[in-house]
């Protein structure tokens, strides 16, 4: 009898773990919803961006969208800049890109992202997040008056997904949640 009493325990625990694993799978219709969230969190990013480097937007109201758009992305999240002038790419913190965007020497800055989407589907890692990755399409046009410099590129880049399973508290309840952070987002391709 004491033999079988270390197997069964292993069985129990073996049995358990595959049903918590179970539980953090994400249903079909799950999915949908949280590929919306995905997709609506970077639209989000686009706005933002688009205020942000707009010489229209004001100082204050310009540091209050830096810090919405902070909110979307993940711990440590770097973003890449790109230029038809050099051939490397470099990384900033999300809230440093923001400022050196505000600080973009052009009279006028207008930022569009076109054609967005998934380009590989949500993995589960060993983690229990899940990583998914959104492509987007950045016009960019920078316009200084006094020299009559106009600049413009198109960017291709891929914007790494996190979802993940939260709680939270809501009239003493523990309430389970998937979420959505952007990641990196990495400069793939630079063009006229």
């Amino acid at each position: 009898m004491k033999k079988y009493i270390p197997l069964f325990l292993l069985l129990f625990l073996a049995t358990s773990a595959v049903s918590l694993a179970q539980s953090d799978n994400i249903s079909p219709a799950r999915k949908q919803a949280i590929d919306s969230l995905a997709l609506e969190k970077v639209k989000d990013l686009s706005k933002y961006i688009s205020i942000i480097g707009s010489k229209e937007t004001q100082f204050s109201e310009a540091n209050r969208v830096m810090d919405r758009a902070e909110e979307l992305f993940a711990p440590d999240a770097e973003m890449g800049v790109s230029s038809l002038s050099r051939r490397d790419i470099a990384y900033y913190k999300v809230r440093r890109y923001f400022e050196r965007l505000m600080a973009l020497n052009y009279d006028r800055v207008n930022i569009t992202w076109y054609d967005i989407h998934y380009i590989s589907d949500l993995e589960r890692q060993p983690d229990g997040r899940y990583v998914g990755v959104v492509t987007v399409y950045q016009r960019f046009e920078g316009t200084s008056l006094e020299s009559g410099l106009n600049y413009r590129d198109t960017t291709k880049k891929d914007i790494t997904i996190y979802v993940e399973k939260k709680q939270t508290q809501i009239a003493g309840r523990t309430i389970e949640f998937w979420d959505v952070m952007l990641g990196d987002i990495r400069v793939t391709e630079t063009s006229a």
